[in-house]
């Protein structure tokens, strides 16, 4: 799916730097964290044009927040753009990167009489297979 078509899905005028966060979600493998979209934003946009715009998808729900720690927050496309069911996200404490584990679909948990679930996250902290190789 297209930038564009992800805005016009969501009711969103589209803008250059909407677009292009986007983008830069897209061609990554790993979830990233504002400065390194924004690093990787082609264009230069003021930051108050950046956050609103990240603000924006986030609250559209077109992009999610993973909170690895109190001081790591890294951002992924929505699962709805990347055709995946929740799943958890792994976080390699060597290389510091965060990846969705698209492959791993989870279950939602049974719940006591009264509870209803919002949201699920699972973070799995290891060392991914790329360090793994490097090390050995």
């Amino acid at each position: 799916m297209k930038s564009d078509k992800i805005l016009s899905d969501h009711q969103l005028k589209r803008t250059s730097c909407r677009e292009g966060i986007i983008d830069v979600m897209m061609e990554s493998k790993e979830a990233l964290s504002e400065n390194e979209i924004r690093e990787q934003l082609q264009g230069n946009y003021d930051r108050t044009t950046f956050y609103r715009s990240f603000k924006t998808l986030e609250e559209k729900k077109i992009i999610h927040k993973i909170v690895v720690d109190n001081q790591i927050i890294k951002y992924a496309l929505d699962n709805q753009h990347t055709q995946s069911d929740q799943h958890p996200h792994f976080y390699c404490n060597q290389c510091k990167t965060v990846q969705c584990l698209n492959t791993i679909n989870l279950q939602t948990p049974s719940l006591p009489d009264g509870f209803v679930e919002t949201e699920m996250h699972v973070m799995i902290k290891g060392i991914c297979n790329h360090c793994q190789k490097n090390n050995g």
